[in-house]
This record gives C-alpha cells, structure tokens and sequence, in this order.
C-alpha cells in the first residue's frame, strides 16, 4: 500500500457517510425549513401518479391502506352516517383513522393522507358527541363569540376522533326558506353571515395578524382545517329548489352571496368547497371565471378548492353522463380536490390520460398539488400525521353541553306571549297542580336535532345519540310535586277532562336534509295540527315550533297564547326549559323573515311590498325570574 492509502480510505468514507446523511435528509420533512421551500422539494420528487393521488378523495367505506398506498391518495372522507361501527366511541375513530393514515405514510414519499368529515352542527356523525344547534338558530343569537366557542368546541370533539378536517362552516345566504338546506344557513341577511364567520378561528384557531390575506391557517393539533361552503349563490336557486340555478346578476351576488367569502379567507380559512348549484345557467363545478379567476386570483385564496360529493359528476345532465368532460371542466375549472368519493380508479385514469394528451396543463395540476401540500403543512401533518387518545374525553364533554345548553337558550325566538299584553303567559311556574306535556317532537331526541345528525337525513326517535329531549327538560324542571302528564296527540276531550294548569305542544317538521327537505308549502304535517287545535282549543298553551325554517302558523295562532320558534335545538334541550320556566329570559331575534303564506316567497327584509307575518328582527323578550 502507499502512503496515501489510508488518508484516501476515510475521505471516501467520510464521503460515503456524508452523501447518507444527505439521502436521508428530506427538506420536505424539516419544519424548520421555509413553507415554500418545503412544498418546492417534495413537489419536485413527485411523479404524475403521485400528484394526482393527492388530488383524489374517497369515501372511508372503499379506502383501505393498500388503496392508501397504490393510488397515493391524498384524502378520505367520511360521508353522512358513514361510521366504523355503530355507536362507535372515539377510539374506534382514531383506530380507523390511524390505520388509513399508515397506508399513505407507507408509501415512497409518505405524504400523510387528510380525513375530512361533515360538523356541520358539532360532530354530527360521531354518536354521544355534543350537537349544537343548527345554523338557522345559531344567526338569532347575532353573537360572534359564543359561535367562536362552539367552533373551539367542535374542533376538540373532532380531534377526538383522530380527524383533521370539516366540512364546516355553511356560510350560504338562504334567500327562500324552501329550500331544504335553509337551516344551513345563518340568516337570509348576508351581514349576519360575515359576523357568524368567526367560527373559523374557533375551528382553526386565531390567524396571526401579520399573515398574508388568503394563506391558510390552522393552529396546531386541537384545532382543525376548515371549509367555507358552498362557493356561490347555493342559497338564492330559484324556488329554493336545491342544486339549481341562482339567477342574479354579478352586483347581486357580489353583494349578497359572496361577503362572507371575504372574511372567511381574511380569516385564513383552509378550503373552500364548490356549490352544486348554478349561476345564470352555469355550473359552479365548472365556473372557472368564478373558482380560478375570482376565488383563487382576484381574492388571493391560498388553500385548496374541494368538490362537493360527486361535484363534477354533476356538470352533466344526467349525472355522469360525459365522465370524461366533467373532468376536464372539473380541474379546469380550478378544482384541486376531488370528492370522488367512490369509482376513483375511474378518475384518475381519466385525469392522468388527459394530462398526458396535454388536454389538461400540467400547470393545472401543479397548482393543484401546491394549494393541498401547503394546506397539509400549515396544520402540522406532516410533523403529527398519527393521532392518539389524548382528546378523547373531550367528545360529548359537559362543558361543551353546558356551551350547547347556552346556545339554545340564545336561538329561541319569542313570537308570541299571551293573547294580550296585560297577561302574558311565560314565564311558566314551575310549581303548580298538573302540567300537560304534547306534540311529536316533545319526546324525539331525532326531530330535535334535524338532519346532518348520525345519519345523513337525520334519524327520529331517541335512540341515535345521547342527550335532553324537551320532555325529560320540563320533569328536570319543574317542582317535584308538580304532575306532568305526556300524550303525544291527545284529543280535546282528554284534555278538558284533566284540568291541566297549562299545556305545553312541540310541533315541527321532521328530519330531513339537502333535497329532501326542498318544500313547496312549508306545513307543519300531522298530527302537529290537530295537536294544536286539540290542546290549545280546550287550555292555557305555548307551542314550541322545531324546525329548520319559518313554517306556516298563521292559521293556528289565534288559538296559540304563547308561541315559540326553536328551530332546530340539538341534544341539548334543558336549553328551551330554562327559558319556558324562566331561569333565563329570552333574547333571541328572527335572522329569518317568517312568512304569512308561500305565496309571498321569496320574501327578504328589504324587499318591496315586504309583509310577514313576524318581520326580520321581530322578537319578544322576558326576564329572568331567579333571585
């Protein structure tokens, strides 16, 4: 050997070593590095698969972590009632999720996959969690704070499960209560909207006031991803019939549909989801001078643009009718997400083949890719992709009833109180003979939340999750030695025969959601009626109406002494007793116009000839009775 030899030897190894240590260091794996420099890297290891792997959304129910790993998928969703098991606790949650998550992380570049799911009033899907009221009741309160609390609260219960990402908030303007996702929305006032968009930082926590407008932000691992919904006009479709077409001119929906918008990507907002609906004709899918034009480049939104479920199917009459145009109208469009949710392979051969034939840019592609990378490193997923059990007692919390019982007393609307104002009926006693209890909704945990809740159109009855119906909230109430009779539809003559004090009714619609709940009458059906006519013909009454929109009453309320809009309250409904039995007084005003007959729809304050029955900001107060 010469004398060099071994000089040599270690230089190439210290060379070997240092050329490991570099293979081994990722810069898209370094928080330490800058954002940009982050999603340049990885970007620049990704090949087309990849790319379009994180493009695609699919449902839990078709997601396994073999599907994880080949088709490099970049997100899962849990659709409506779609669940682990039934009545599944919040370990089983974080189990699944886990278990999806470790597919993903498996692959070559382990780009973590994002879990999204609908919490649209609280953590809808997820049984024994605390479900607020809906959106329709939450824009009576026109309190910014205590939507920001619930918001915060949401978050915790859905990190709970092991997930990231909600489809919430619905900052849609319902301009005609036929509508069947009217209870979506907080107010037909699209001022009322923009204050209730605080619930943006309440999910994703407070974006720091030196951040670039529109660059997404989300507060570490007890806050998660958001999304306003649904990008525009979803609320103004003629007749409110879901899905259709808003015909407005530009003005109009800049200034209707679209300030909430503005604050919610000022607020950082991570995503925005595409409408199913129209405008002047045009599918919002397949908008581009809407979704890249004005979303992406005039407003300067950062995050990603997310499909609605089988969003771009939808481009077409019938539904998936020109798969193949629907996707090109899609992405081009400026759809970064698609919620597939189930016949991905389709997508992704269609997507890839027509990126090859350069009918698709790859720059399209691209800036797709950069908005869910930069949304994935924002929230922290790449440094905290697992999740554990630390939040799971946070699922259903007593202090988030206790948010949730504050929240109802807010919601509720006073629209009547005694046949005369010398004698109003509220507050009840809590102490005296004999009470009388009716109505199908006085004892329907179900009807009390609405749709969105465990399932996707809502479920009847008590068995669905746990929480206060409105009967156990009146025996929690009043005195021990006050009788309280239950009859769910009584007849006049037992209702005389009983010399009841007072009677209280719970009336409403049933559960239903989106498209199902699209109502040319606006009724309350039967036995809801009868009900009324039965009890508040022969006692003292207060109807409590439970609803997801202003209802017809007119013909009723003659006979009814006090009336109550409660719309739809959720688990919690210690909440309307604590006002009825006056622990509280009520507050609440109408965010809503409540019509006299269908025929006048749309009604909005402000129009002409504008004549409710109970006009926008209409509400009745009392005050407490407690010492």
């Amino acid at each position: 050997m010469g004398r060099f030899s071994i000089p040599i030897m270690g230089f190439m190894l210290l060379c070997c070593l240092a050329a490991l240590t570099e293979a081994k260091y990722l810069k898209y794996k370094d928080p330490k590095q800058p954002l940009g420099a982050r999603i340049k890297d990885l970007m620049n290891k990704m090949t087309l698969a990849e790319k379009i792997g994180q493009m695609v959304q699919i449902e839990r129910s078709v997601a396994t972590p073999d599907v994880m790993k080949t088709y490099f998928i970049g997100s899962v969703l849990s659709g409506g009632g779609s669940v682990p098991a039934p009545k599944a606790s919040a370990e089983a949650w974080v189990n699944m999720v886990n278990e999806l998550q470790k597919g993903s992380l498996s692959t070559r570049l382990g780009i973590p996959m994002i879990y999204g799911i609908d919490a649209v009033h609280g953590h809808n899907n997820v049984y024994n969690a605390t479900i607020f009221p809906h959106n329709v009741g939450l824009g009576v309160t026109r309190d910014p704070q205590l939507i920001k609390r619930i918001g915060d609260a949401t978050a915790l219960e859905v990190r709970a499960t092991g997930i990231p990402y909600v489809f919430a908030p619905c900052i849609a303007v319902c301009r005609d209560p036929r509508w069947g996702r009217c209870y979506e929305s907080y107010s037909e006032d699209p001022k009322i909207v923009q204050q209730m968009t605080e619930i943006i930082p309440g999910l994703q926590g407070e974006i720091p006031v030196k951040s670039r407008k529109g660059v997404p932000f989300v507060a570490g691992k007890q806050k998660v991803a958001a999304c306003a919904k649904h990008f525009v006009g979803d609320g103004g479709t003629t007749k409110g019939i879901d899905e259709n077409n808003t015909v407005i001119g530009l003005n109009g929906l800049l200034s209707i549909h679209m300030p909430a918008y503005y604050n919610s990507i000022s607020m950082g907002v991570a995503t925005v989801m595409i409408s199913y609906s129209s405008w002047n004709g045009k599918r919002m899918h397949e908008n581009r001078d809407l979704v890249t034009d004005f979303l992406k480049n005039k407003l300067k939104f950062k995050g990603f643009v997310i499909s609605d479920w089988q969003g771009i199917d939808r481009i077409t009459s019938p539904p998936h009718a020109n798969y193949s145009y629907s996707v090109e109208a899609g992405v081009g469009a400026g759809i970064d997400m698609i919620m597939v949710p189930y016949n991905f392979t389709e997508f992704i051969d269609d997507l890839t083949d027509q990126v090859k034939r350069k009918i698709i840019p790859m720059s399209r592609i691209d800036d797709a890719v950069k908005r869910i990378l930069r949304v994935k490193f924002v929230m922290g997923l790449f440094e905290n992709p697992v999740a554990d059990f630390s939040l799971v007692n946070q699922l259903g919390s007593k202090e988030h009833r206790e948010l949730a019982r504050e929240a109802v007393r807010k919601t509720l609307v006073l629209l009547k109180n005694g046949k005369s104002a010398y004698k109003p009926l509220l507050p009840l006693p809590k102490k005296t003979a004999k009470i009388l209890v009716a109505g199908s909704h006085a004892d329907n945990l179900g009807h009390q939340c609405g749709g969105w809740t465990i399932t996707w159109q809502g479920l009847g009855g008590n068995d669905l999750t746990t929480g206060t119906t409105i009967l156990n909230a009146v025996k929690n109430t009043v005195d021990p030695s006050t009788q309280v009779v239950y009859s769910e539809n009584p007849d006049a003559e037992f209702v005389k025969s009983n010399k009841f004090s007072f009677a209280i009714v719970v009336v409403g619609e049933p559960s239903y959601a989106e498209m199902f709940g699209d109502s040319n009458n606006l009724t309350i059906p039967e036995p809801g009626p009868s009900t009324i006519s039965n009890v508040c013909g022969a006692v003292q009454c207060v109807v409590v109406v439970i609803s997801g929109r202003p209802v017809i009453i007119q013909p009723y309320l003659a006979k009814i002494d006090a009336l109550v809009a409660a719309w739809l309250p959720g688990t919690e409904g210690q909440g309307i007793a604590d006002l009825l039995f006056g622990d509280y007084g009520f507050t609440g005003k109408l965010a809503r116009t409540w019509l006299k007959t269908v025929d006048q729809l749309p009604m909005n304050v402000g129009d002409p000839h504008y004549d409710p029955l109970f006009p926008f900001g209409f509400g009745l107060t009392t005050k407490s009775t407690k010492n």
